[in-house]
């Protein structure tokens, strides 16, 4: 992977959201994008004036049969190459590796299940336990990637976390990994949040009594910090733990939070051509950068306007809701992090109402703190903390 500098034009291809999204609406101001898009909106405007019959034009009734059924041609095809893509990347998600060495076999148990999601759809999860009954886990994590990655790029965090006593479930987002979805692409944010609610319960129901933390990394971290803002989400954790969390992601001008909503809704899957020129370096460990953008789990195309758009909606609704903020938690940060803003991890901290937070800055640390030479550093501090927070459940 080639790292990049911090032009204006760079589209960083990382799990994070703030440098990303930014720099792609940057592109869509840019004079010539501008008129493509007003060629777009016209054209669009004009073909709907000829559906309803303006002005007194009346399509044939044969005409418009034709076209009806090349429209169902259309959406068949595409949803079927869509059906494949998700076969394809199921397999390869049952391919990863769920134990880093065959030395470590019976340390632990592992498999990988498919659970129905809020709205049926198929949702690829993981877990990894210890290998004493799951009466004796200490408590379970719960790990949301980040946006574009999937579950299987933690197995080296859950066998730290297998080996302190901890059992670990990770859960693959819509149009992520090997859950259902075009790739990449993901309609809400408030879809994974619904998702992350049906794994709780399951979790919760086979494993009573446990206590459940939840992690996000990233888009990831901003998603696990709204689903604990639902009571029925937030009764079931003892408390969360946040990577990166994407907070503060703003376009890069006024105009873009006008046109957004609007755009998402006539081109929800529109892909910015181009715009992944370089990319920003997100650990300072080249073998991580390696592994990750050579992964074919790993979406490394343009971001789809839907999904920009609903990370720029989560991020503004949480701005405007730290204070609500109640459940025990950790947040950590690289300070020198490029896709996320570490200030507004600090403003999380501050504002929120929670008599239990933490907060951890990592000097010169960048984006993918479970990937940095330290990670396991990193790890322990995460360990560490959901410890304390078990403690006080005795006390």
């Amino acid at each position: 992977m080639e790292g990049g500098g911090g032009g204006g034009d760079e589209m960083m291809m990382t799990s994070g959201a703030t440098g990303r999204i930014v720099p792609v609406f940057r592109s869509v101001l840019s004079r010539r994008a501008l008129l493509r898009l007003a060629v777009a909106l016209h054209s669009l405007l004009l073909w709907v004036f000829l559906l309803v019959g303006g002005g007194g034009w009346r399509r044939r009734r044969g005409d418009a049969g034709e076209g009806a059924e090349a429209g169902r041609a259309v959406r068949t095809r595409r949803r079927a190459a869509e059906e494949e893509d998700v076969r394809r990347r199921r397999a390869l998600a049952e391919d990863v590796a769920m134990v880093e060495d065959a030395d470590g076999e019976g340390a632990r148990l592992w498999e990988t299940f498919v659970v129905p999601g809020a709205r049926r759809n198929a949702l690829f999860c993981r877990v990894w336990a210890p290998a004493a009954a799951a009466a004796e886990m200490r408590g379970i994590l719960v790990i949301i990637h980040g946006l574009n990655e999937h579950s299987g790029r933690y197995l080296h965090f859950a066998e730290l976390l297998t080996s302190c006593g901890f059992g670990v479930y990770a859960m693959d987002w819509i149009g992520h990994g090997g859950s259902d979805g075009l790739h990449g692409y993901v309609p809400s944010l408030d879809y994974v949040v619904e998702d992350i609610d049906v794994l709780l319960g399951k979790i919760v129901l086979e494993n009573p009594g446990v206590p459940c933390f939840l992690l996000g990394h990233s888009t990831g971290g901003a998603v696990v910090l709204k689903a604990s803002l639902f009571p029925h989400i937030r009764a079931k954790l003892e408390g969360i733990i946040l990577t990166s969390p994407a907070l503060r992601v703003k376009p890069a001008h006024p105009i873009v939070g006008a046109v957004a909503p609007i755009f998402s809704l006539l081109a929800p899957k529109f892909q910015f051509k181009g715009a992944n020129k370089r990319g920003i370096p997100v650990s300072r460990d080249p073998a991580a950068l390696l592994a990750k953008y050579s992964d074919p789990l790993v979406y490394t195309g343009p971001i789809r306007v839907r999904t920009g758009h609903e990370i720029l909606r989560i991020s503004s609704y949480l701005l405007h809701n730290l204070k609500k903020v109640t459940v025990p938690f950790m947040v950590l940060h690289g300070t020198a992090d490029r896709v996320t803003d570490p200030l507004a991890s600090q403003d999380l901290y501050n504002e929120a109402s929670s008599r239990h937070k933490d907060l951890r800055l990592y000097d010169g640390f960048l984006h993918d703190l479970l990937f940095e030479p330290e990670r396991d550093e990193i790890a322990t501090d995460i360990i560490d903390w959901m410890e304390r927070m078990l403690a006080l459940q005795t006390v």
